[in-house]
């Protein structure tokens, strides 16, 4: 079912302006991922913990998140290991206030406590050791501060529609881009918050509008402008959430 071992991180390097347009790549997928999600963390966080918060975004890549919430008044930082990446995110940081690290997820430069919010978006599944990673967002979230995550179940469905599917209908698909044995049942990350002092409060599936738009890219295999996103209660495929520490 796969070709190797680890998760095929190193083409995030090559991106340059591709995490902002270009339809011909996967990466134009979760541009419209974050059109879903970005708003909806945004009002998460301003009804939970206010307008102005310390945020780090574990995984930033290209700064489609840590740009959005600095332009909303947040104190942000981002980490990442793609140093192309994290150029192209400081350069497109219209606000010129986020703070961007190269590192390692397992093992963050920051103290105990420094965060009100931490982030982990479609990161766990490219990570050797998820459960790491949790520990250590938790370790730098201040008590009640919140966790957001999005990741993919590991079911028959996640690996048709998400790893088959995008080398199926998107052009330039990097292979080895996502492997099924490090999708992560919501179970498991239940299990991996609960072990590190925080409690998930809300998980909601993530799926594509089937629309005009879908069509096209299974044709044409290109992402339309148009391409979409929507919440579900199945949790079958993608899914969001977020955890409170305690």
């Amino acid at each position: 079912m796969e070709s190797q071992t680890r998760v095929n991180n190193s083409f995030y390097d090559t991106l340059h302006h591709l995490w902002e347009e270009g339809s011909a790549h996967p990466i134009a997928l979760l541009r419209a991922e974050n059109e879903l999600r970005n708003p909806w963390i945004r009002t998460i966080i301003e009804k939970r913990l206010g307008s102005r918060c310390k945020v780090l975004d574990i995984g930033c890549g290209g700064g489609l998140l840590t740009n959005q919430l600095a332009k909303e008044g947040h104190e942000v930082s981002g980490i990442d290991l793609s140093s192309g990446s994290l150029s192209f995110a400081a350069k497109r940081d219209n606000t010129q206030s986020v703070n961007y690290f190269l590192g390692p997820a397992e093992t963050l430069p920051f103290l105990d406590a420094s965060f009100d919010v931490v982030c982990a978006m479609d990161l766990l599944e490219h990570v050797e050791d998820p459960a790491k990673v949790i520990s250590e967002a938790s370790r730098v979230l201040k008590k009640k501060g919140l966790f957001f995550f999005h990741t993919f179940n590991r079911t028959w469905l996640s690996w048709l529609i998400v790893i088959k599917g995008v080398e199926w209908c998107v052009r330039n698909a990097p292979s080895d881009m996502h492997l099924y044995k490090c999708f992560i049942k919501p179970e498991e990350l239940s299990r991996f918050c609960e072990m590190s002092q925080m409690q998930v409060e809300k998980m909601v599936g993530v799926k594509p509008v089937v629309n005009s738009a879908f069509w096209k890219m299974i044709i044409s295999k290109e992402v339309s402008p148009n391409f979409r996103f929507i919440f579900t209660p199945s949790l079958k495929t993608g899914y969001s959430g977020y955890s409170v520490k305690i």
